[in-house]
């Protein structure tokens, strides 16, 4: 088949009526120009330049000079929209000449298409008929392969003395409508689809699935498809009509999956999400949902495992990529709040008893109450037993009292599924809009992950944990930007994220102005180049935590992050017999090649505060090395601190410390182990006090000396040379932080002492 010709565009009539003919349209034929039954309108209402004409002939005709090529397997539809204003009302006809292309007719050529009678004044009616060289459904003039060429335009017949306005007449190529083989797509009304949202349609869209082959293109056109069972579609789809299936029937479109194609599907980016979720949990051809920039705008949660509804259980890698989830104003976000009384064992920490009321509470509260720590969840209801499962144990808990369980409300929430793992979320931002929390992971799995992702202004919470699902739990290269900056710090109420189980791994985010931005439960946890920032404008204003490490042992490592208006908080508040028995306590923290700022503080301020919450505990095995401590706007006394407001440290049984190679820029004690002193005695005397002026980490006792070198001469009152060696004595002073140098006679000199605050392991 040779290539078709471009349609030419028919002029307006503004551009002149010697381009009209009243005959068939040929070169030499009369046209409308000067006629005196032709009058250009210049401002019609409805079509505003357009063409009056006054009947005057039987068969009035109305045809462009211009030609149309005409070619084999080709649709043309003739249209014009036209009106009647006074005299008898008239009958309208697309009319039409065929010719050769040599300027002679073709004979035995149908040349009118349907009649069209018009019955009221003023109303616009469009008249059109389909120009084809094919004997098909809807074509009204069926032409040989012999035209080459049209001449088109209208018939005006029936009585004389009608006055009609015609806006335009246009050409237009309608053959995608009647021969798809021609093109890349097949149509599943050619195999039965019937699109009224009744009958269904699975089958159709089945064998249209088939024909295509996986090359050309299914095309599911204007209407409502019923889809009756689970379906694959297993070529390039296009939606102009939607389907509707059942909640728990997957639509898996292999050759069209990404979201802009499910939400065409199924007319609503929401339900669109949940059923390319359903579909990418559904079958193995594809491992990553792709959002194509679009934003999902939802005014209540999403159930995710409720998207899926056949399993609560993933364990294969998915991700989701590539896209906004927007958070729109409604009372769906509201959280519910449960104030119900339970008894609690210590002995089975993580399970509260008889618990009243226990049908309102749900699974992924928050539990706040006497003697319970941050960031502790329900996991598991059982209405039966009366029993609801913790995240994490309560270190204070009453035998029987009352608990509050308050149920944020989040964007994306998969409390539902029982176990999750490795799914992922790439280039998605979470636009939370102090509206809703953002993401609540399931209640187990491992290596789930964000990254390059934003959550923006969470109202309660950015990532949480209800159980473990968090474990090995990667959060790289995200910003978490908190809805609460313009409040004081101590009015701040969001937490970025929380962990319960091990080996998280937090690298280069940047955390905006939270109430607290982590809450890391477990160990193993590897906190990288990260910034998180929590100051206001007050002077000497407050600070809080700005990362809370609750296990004695966290055996966890922060390297180079920028710790800005914020401290670490070490404790022990999820131990549910947090009296210390074992061997360790506080340890196997390694915090190396740290920023530390602060601004606008009171003196008192620290940014390492160890508290425990039971007494016997001890440091063994910490390692501060080679940060940067800087207060800017006015100096703070020393850079960390023991808060005794539940127990204190034996400071007896500090073993393995070590705090080397920091800067200080204005604190009034910095702090190193072991501790390098030079001590000047100007008066001899037989017993040297040196005072290590509050330098000891965390307020610990003077415990060992590991070297002491005389610096210069030392000698005797008479300023005779003492050789003899002294002895030393720790533990002394008040605080039991100085030591002292014993000479068997009264001496006077320098030394350089080192001073430790513990023993080695």
């Amino acid at each position: 088949m040779s290539e078709w010709d471009a349609l030419p565009a028919l002029p307006a009539f503004a551009e002149g009526l010697e381009h009209w003919s009243r005959q068939d349209g040929l070169a030499g034929q009369a046209s409308y120009l000067g006629a005196d039954d032709a009058a250009l309108i210049p401002a019609d209402q409805e079509f505003g330049t357009c063409l009056e004409l006054f009947k005057t002939e039987t068969l009035q005709r109305l045809r462009w000079f211009g030609a149309v090529p005409v070619s084999a397997g080709r649709y043309l539809r003739i249209a014009a929209r036209v009106r009647q204003v006074g005299g008898p009302l008239a009958t309208v006809r697309i009319g039409a000449w065929a010719g050769n292309g040599a300027g002679a007719a073709v004979p035995d050529q149908p040349l009118a298409g349907p009649e069209v009678a018009l019955t009221d004044y003023g109303r616009v009616a469009t008249i059109a008929a389909i120009l084809g060289t094919g004997a098909r459904g809807g074509v009204d003039l069926v032409w040989d392969e012999s035209v080459a060429e049209a001449r088109v335009g209208l018939d005006l017949i029936g009585d004389n003395g009608a006055i009609l306005r015609i806006e335009s007449i246009t050409v237009e190529d309608v053959t995608a409508l009647f021969v798809p083989e021609l093109f890349d797509w097949v149509d599943v009304r050619d195999y039965g689809a019937l699109g009224n949202g009744v009958d269904d349609d699975a089958d159709a869209f089945a064998a249209a699935t088939e024909a295509a082959d996986g090359r050309l293109t299914v095309l599911v056109p204007p209407g409502t498809y019923r889809l009756g069972r689970k379906l694959t579609i297993d070529a390039p789809v296009r939606f102009s009509g939607t389907v509707t299936m059942d909640a728990e029937t997957p639509l898996l479109l292999i050759r069209g999956f990404d979201l802009p194609t499910y939400a065409a599907a199924f007319g609503s980016e929401v339900e669109g999400f949940r059923r390319a979720f359903q579909a990418l949990l559904s079958f193995a051809d594809h491992d990553s949902l792709d959002l194509k920039g679009r934003r999902i705008e939802i005014d209540r949660p999403i159930d995710m495992q409720g998207a899926l509804a056949t399993t609560d259980t993933w364990e294969i890698r998915r991700v989701i990529r590539n896209g906004v989830i927007h958070a729109l104003d409604g009372p769906e976000w509201n959280p519910s709040v449960v104030t119900s009384q339970a008894r609690y064992d210590p002995d089975d920490a993580r399970v509260l008893r008889d618990v009243a009321g226990i049908a309102a509470i749900e699974r992924g509260a928050l539990v706040t109450g006497e003697g319970v720590g941050r960031e502790v969840y329900v996991t598991e209801i059982d209405l039966a037993a009366g029993t609801v499962t913790l995240s994490r144990g309560l270190w204070g808990a009453g035998a029987v009292q009352d608990y509050t369980f308050t149920r944020f409300r989040y964007l994306l929430d998969f409390a539902g599924f029982r176990k999750m793992s490795r799914l992922n979320f790439d280039d998605v931002e979470f636009q939370c809009n102090g509206i809703a929390s953002g993401i609540m992971l399931p209640r187990d799995g491992n290596m789930n992950q964000l990254r390059d992702c934003y959550v923006i202004k969470p109202r309660h919470r950015g990532i949480t944990s209800i159980g473990i699902a968090c474990q090995d739990l990667h959060v790289d290269r995200c910003q978490f930007v908190s809805n609460e900056m313009p409040l004081r710090v101590q009015d701040r109420q969001s937490v970025a994220f929380n962990v319960n189980a091990n080996d998280a791994k937090i690298r280069d985010n940047r955390f905006m102005r939270f109430g607290t931005t982590m809450v890391i439960a477990g160990g193993g946890h590897m906190i990288l180049g990260n910034h998180w920032f929590q100051g206001d404008n007050e002077e000497d204003g407050l600070r809080s935590a700005g990362l809370v490490l609750t296990e004695t042992n966290t055996k966890a490592t922060l390297t180079g992050n920028y710790i800005d208006n914020s401290y670490i908080e070490w404790t022990n508040e999820h131990d549910p017999s947090p009296v210390f028995s074992g061997d360790h306590s506080f340890g196997g923290l390694t915090i190396t090649g740290n920023i530390f700022t602060v601004n606008d503080v009171a003196d008192w301020f620290s940014w390492i505060i160890v508290k425990p919450f039971g007494y016997g505990h001890h440091l063994r095995g910490v390692s501060i090395t080679d940060n940067v401590f800087k207060s800017l706007n006015g100096r703070i006394t020393r850079i960390d601190r023991v808060d005794e407001s539940l127990a204190t440290l034996d400071y007896f049984a500090t073993r393995n410390v070590v705090v080397t190679g920091n800067s200080f820029v204005n604190v009034d004690e910095p702090i190193a182990n072991p501790l390098h002193l030079e001590h000047a005695q100007t008066g001899a005397a037989t017993t040297w006090t040196v005072p290590t002026a509050g330098r000891l980490p965390f307020g610990g006792y003077a415990r060992n000396v590991t070297g002491l070198v005389a610096e210069g001469m030392i000698t005797d009152a008479a300023g005779q040379r003492v050789s003899d060696m002294p002895f030393v004595l720790t533990h002394k002073g008040p605080q039991r932080a100085d030591i002292s140098v014993n000479w068997p006679v009264a001496a006077k000199g320098t030394v350089m002492v080192a001073i430790r605050v513990d023993n080695p392991d």
